[in-house]
């Protein structure tokens, strides 16, 4: 979906307060009419999740942003689908597929003309597998996904962040994030294999 089809209306798959603020101004300011959407079953723990979740609804107000709230908190759908998967990268595009299949979903059901992501700020994440996931779901369920390199923005978002006083996290989102920002180092297959079920102390 390209810039020509400004006006249309854009489901934005929001990650976190801070990662929406640019992504929201750059929709907005080529009259794109933009709705949030709240879908994040990665993040670990639940009180954690509530912290952005509360961060993401005062900025939504402040700014006027209509949101859509997935209720309930998915986080053992997002464990079912790591296991065995849990490395960086490829536990990361496990769940790039998982929210933005909801948002997609979400957005086809409700007469949005394209889906897109805040996830496509962050120089963390891997955004040449976010958009070729991003085109092939929304090929697939035949919404457009919108594609924009919203990390020029980053700067911005950092100053909005501080601006509005948002909650400022961390680390990504899942337990393995977690655990690699605080330790220092990635997780790996180096495993004891005599801790494997059936094998280990009883």
């Amino acid at each position: 979906m390209s810039e020509q089809s400004a006006s249309a209306r854009v489901l934005l798959h929001i990650c976190c307060g801070p990662c929406s603020t640019y992504p929201i101004n750059w929709l907005r300011d080529r009259q794109y009419e933009v709705t949030g959407l709240w879908y994040n079953p990665n993040i670990h723990p639940w009180q954690e999740h509530e912290l952005r979740r509360a961060s993401m609804a005062f900025y939504a107000e402040a700014v006027g942003l209509s949101m859509i709230w997935v209720e309930g908190y998915e986080m053992p759908r997002f464990f079912r689908l790591a296991a065995g998967h849990e490395r960086f990268r490829e536990r990361c595009q496990l769940c790039y597929r998982l929210r933005l299949e909801r948002t997609a979903r979400v957005a086809a059901e409700n007469g949005f003309d394209a889906f897109t992501t805040t996830l496509l700020i962050s120089p963390y994440q891997d955004q040449e597998a976010i958009h070729s996931i991003g085109e092939t779901i929304g090929q697939r369920m035949g919404i457009p996904f919108l594609f924009e390199n919203f990390r020029r923005g980053w700067a911005e978002r950092g100053r909005l962040t501080r601006e509005y006083g948002l909650y400022r996290q961390q680390y990504c989102g899942c337990l393995y994030s977690e655990w690699e920002r605080y330790n220092g180092r990635q997780i790996d297959d180096s495993v004891d294999s005599s801790w494997d079920e059936g094998t280990g102390d009883s």
